[in-house]
Formats: structure tokens, C-alpha cells, sequence
């Protein structure tokens, strides 16, 4: 993966499907005990304007496996709070860290620090996507099904940031993809043009306002919480919206016999997936809130030159 390193992850995007495959090998690897070839003390800084469990908690334990540290860049208690401009910022960090990952709302905020840092800079998060998610994902259908490329993935819910990843990365893997939304809530345009760009002829890009469609012999059904962080005051007034796209029982029923079920995390149990379902035997939610920590430890070794 020597073609990753000093570079930035801002977008699924960024790589190349060799790159992608060769990503999600490395991580197979480190997750059956591999340590990368060369190992030297690096360490990581977390911006994170948002909260976060599993990825602040994935990313510091990748580091340390690196045998690196991390440093968690509080936004309350650094100058961000007060407003220092993200150029500067970016700047005086570069000068102290060798690799960031931030998680913050907009995603030219993001691609301004990366274009001012001398470091390589990691998406954690923003209301464009979630890259890193979507490495844990791919990770965990492929140790599924033993492949990715052929298989459909049926994504149910809000055409958020996680939405928009899962269109990049399956057309990237080769992957169908079905995002089925209410009306007013379909993934942005221009993110589903490129996904079709970059699936080629290769898979199919479905958007669609009907769930049954949607699922209908696929391989994954994906869910993620109806209203992301920052719309919770839209929460309750949305449930009536969705609730046709709730993965139940009856949903998965339609799927194909041996489909499996991801959701990114933290859940609403009763809202877009229902207790049965996350709990049921064909739930992977558990190996795939694993695979963060996996993935993005072959994502910390590649930029930083370790693989």
C-alpha cells in the first residue's frame, strides 16, 4: 500500500479499487495478527467537533497497536473554540502530529485544513460522508461471502453521509447498490453521478422510494438512524416518514436467504431497525463495529507508510 502514504483520506473517492481491495487485505491481515513490516513511534491527533464512540475509541486503539500514541484534541478546551481560523490550525498542528483525523460537520471545513496541512488528514466524519465506516463494512461483507464484486446491497433509511460513502465504496468493490429513501430524502445528485462513474459498467447505482425493491434478493441490508447528528430536533417529527423503511422481519424476509444485516451505530431499537432484527442470527452489526477498529488500523499503517 505504498501508494497511500502522506496521502489525505477526505472521501471513499480517494482510492483507486485496487487501492480499496488492497486496503481491506491489509486489515484481513492485522486482524489475523499481522504486524506491519516497519513499526516507528507516530503520533495521531483527534479533532472531533462532534461526539463519537466507536470511531474515537477504533482509531486510538489502532494507534496504539501501531505502537504509536494519540492526542484527543479537545475542540472546548484548544483555541478552535475561540475561533482560530482552520488554516492556522491546520499549520502549528502539522507542525506537532504526524497523522489527524477529524470529525466535524462541513466537508469543506475538512478539505480546507487538508489543503493547509503538512500531514496526512483522515475524514472521522462529516455531513458528506463517512468514509471510515465504510472500510469496516466492505471488510465485513467480504469475510461474509469471501468476495464483494456481484453483490447487492440494499440501504434503507435517510440519504445521509453514510448513504453517500456505502454509493462510493460499492461502486468501487463492484457491488450493486439500492438506496431506498422517502421522497425528499434521496442521496445528492452529484454523489450518485459519481458512484455511477466509478461503478462503470461494472454494477448497478438503484436509487428508489420503494423499500420492498430495495431488498428484494439482496445480499446486505444497511441501516442507519433516521435523523443524523445535528437534526435531532427533527427526530419524532420524521418517524412517520420512515417508517415503511424500518428493517423488520418482514423486510429482511424478502432478501436473499443467506442476506446479513449491518447498521453503522449508535441505534434507535424500535425506530429504523427493530430488537428481532439486530439481535437475529443473520445480524453482523457486532463483527462490523469490530472491523473500525481493523480497518482503520490498515488505514493509519498505509498513510503512515507502515504497510
Amino acid at each position: 500500500m505504498q501508494s497511500l502514504q502522506g496521502r489525505d483520506f477526505l472521501s471513499l473517492a480517494d482510492l483507486s479499487s485496487a487501492e480499496l481491495i488492497g486496503m481491506l487485505d491489509l486489515a484481513t491481515a492485522m486482524k489475523q495478527g499481522q504486524s506491519p513490516a516497519a513499526t516507528s513511534f507516530k503520533t495521531l491527533g483527534l479533532l472531533f467537533h462532534k461526539a463519537s464512540t466507536r470511531t474515537r475509541v477504533s482509531f486510538s486503539a489502532a494507534i496504539g497497536q501501531l505502537r504509536g500514541q494519540v492526542l484527543d484534541l479537545n475542540t472546548s478546551v484548544t483555541q478552535v473554540s475561540r475561533g482560530e481560523p482552520t488554516r492556522d490550525t491546520a499549520r502549528v498542528l502539522s507542525r506537532y502530529l504526524d497523522i489527524i483525523a477529524i470529525r466535524t460537520y462541513a466537508q469543506a471545513e475538512l478539505e480546507e485544513f487538508a489543503r493547509y496541512a503538512e500531514i496526512p488528514v483522515i475524514n472521522a466524519l462529516t455531513d458528506w460522508e463517512h468514509p471510515c465506516q465504510i472500510l469496516a463494512d466492505l471488510l465485513t461483507v467480504r469475510e461474509t461471502f469471501g468476495q464483494l464484486s456481484g453483490l447487492t446491497l440494499a440501504y434503507l433509511g435517510d440519504g445521509n453521509n453514510v448513504a453517500h460513502s456505502l454509493l462510493l465504496g460499492c461502486a468501487l468493490a463492484g457491488m450493486t447498490i439500492r438506496v431506498a429513501t422517502p421522497a425528499g430524502y434521496a442521496p445528492d445528485a452529484v454523489i450518485v453521478q459519481q458512484a455511477q462513474t466509478l461503478g462503470s459498467d461494472r454494477t448497478q447505482v438503484v436509487i428508489t422510494d420503494d423499500p420492498q425493491a430495495a431488498v428484494t434478493g439482496a445480499h446486505v441490508l444497511y441501516t442507519d438512524v433516521w435523523a443524523s447528528m445535528g437534526q435531532e430536533a427533527q427526530a419524532d417529527s420524521r418517524i412517520p416518514t420512515f417508517q415503511p423503511y424500518q428493517v423488520n422481519q418482514i423486510l429482511v424476509a424478502q432478501a436473499n436467504p443467506d442476506a446479513i444485516i449491518l447498521h453503522c451505530l449508535p441505534a434507535h431499537r424500535g425506530e429504523e431497525i427493530t430488537d428481532e432484527v439486530m439481535e437475529g442470527p443473520q445480524s453482523r452489526i457486532w463483527d462490523q463495529a469490530e472491523n473500525r477498529l481493523h480497518a482503520q488500523k490498515a488505514l493509519l499503517a498505509s498513510l503512515l507508510g507502515l504497510s
